[in-house]
């Protein structure tokens, strides 16, 4: 079966590959997420998801003491709402200050995915808009209370319940989830590595 590494914890990226018929083994990295100063959207998922990826690679170097025989890959997803983004909520306060914000809005979903395999890299930012209808109080309560906004950037998951209150979509609904499939299978070709095992001939 086709290996691949996986920087990242995500349930969902890992969901997504194994789908896909490939073997995911985590090698998940702790980095700084903060957001710099003046920083934009588009080049901070960039930057955590070639940074995610640098860090699995050394620290699979330094424990191994050689590159990894299959691709590494790491991504990073934030909403963004009137320019500012939304990462994953610290409380439910800011749960719900999230959502008051995406309430009845058009906003966007940056996700950047990172590759590494023998010595080259890849990498691809892309963009989805999604438009919520209205939310009350009482929903905005209740979805917080469910937990599900707690580890979602943007307080929400389009996948599961959060799904409900989204009017439509332009874009990539994997890419929302956290990893756009036709982006990351395209560059693993480019970079030589074989197709998902499920669709090949």
């Amino acid at each position: 079966m086709n290996t691949l590494y996986l920087g990242s914890n995500s349930p969902r990226r890992m969901e997504i590959l194994t789908q896909l018929g490939y073997r995911v083994v985590k090698l998940p990295a702790d980095i700084d997420e903060t957001v710099r100063q003046n920083e934009d959207p588009a080049r901070y998922v960039q930057r955590m998801a070639e940074e995610k990826n640098r860090t699995a690679l050394t620290l699979f170097c330094e424990t191994n003491g050689t590159m990894p025989d299959f691709p590494l890959i790491t991504a990073d997803t934030c909403v963004v709402s009137d320019g500012i983004i939304l990462g994953k909520p610290r409380s439910q306060a800011e749960a719900v200050k999230f959502l008051k914000l995406l309430s009845g809005t058009r906003h966007t979903v940056l996700t950047a995915v990172y590759i590494h395999y023998r010595g080259n890299a890849k990498n691809c930012l892309q963009t989805n808009h999604v438009a919520f209808k209205p939310l009350s109080s009482e929903e905005i309560s209740a979805y917080v209370q469910s937990g599900e906004p707690m580890d979602k950037a943007g307080a929400y998951a389009v996948q599961g319940i959060g799904g409900i209150f989204i009017q439509s979509i332009e874009g990539s609904f994997s890419g929302i989830m956290g990893l756009p499939v036709y982006e990351t299978v395209s560059m693993l070709q480019d970079l030589g590595y074989r197709t998902p095992p499920l669709i090949r001939a």
